[in-house]
């Protein structure tokens, strides 16, 4: 249990549909509603299935799920050890501030060096003052001169097949 009187724990397949509704509410908070496909199916596989390609876990207060996070690992090669990659955190409104989303880097950072990892990396918004505030709260520091690239859709299929 957290300062907050929330319990954190790993997900389950039975979690599914709770971690897509915070998906859905993390996306409309960023403004990126039209961009979640992801469903119940892709969830279950990426989560569940085998090789998992996720973690996640739920924070609860009196069991109900008031946030979540979603985790993978990377690897650097510059280390030689793996790295913990956070690609989604989410507290609902009227639960921040309680110390839930400290709770849950907490967490993670033990996981993280349980399992040998050199760093702990996620994105955030350059708009997003407030998450931003919260992570220099935590001792986390931007990555001056990086910007991260992607290929998706038909630019990523078109690589492929060239």
């Amino acid at each position: 249990m957290t300062d907050s009187g929330a319990v954190l724990r790993v997900a389950t397949v039975e979690d599914v549909p709770t971690l897509l509704g915070f998906i859905r509410a993390l996306a409309a908070y960023e403004r990126l509603e039209d961009e979640v496909l992801a469903t119940d199916a892709d969830l279950s596989l990426s989560l569940f299935g085998t090789p998992a390609r996720a973690e996640a876990l739920l924070a609860e207060i009196d069991g109900t799920a008031v946030g979540f996070a979603v985790w993978f690992y990377n690897f650097s090669t510059f280390r030689g050890r793996p790295g913990l990659f956070l690609e989604d955190i989410f507290v609902q409104p009227a639960h921040r501030g309680a110390g839930i989303g400290r709770a849950i880097f907490r967490f993670l950072a033990e996981r993280a060096i349980a399992q040998g990892c050199a760093r702990m990396d996620w994105d955030v918004l350059n708009w997003n003052g407030t998450a931003i505030r919260f992570y220099r709260s935590l001792g986390a520091r931007p990555l001056d001169g990086w910007t991260r690239q992607r290929l998706t859709g038909r630019a990523l299929e078109a690589l492929a097949r060239s």
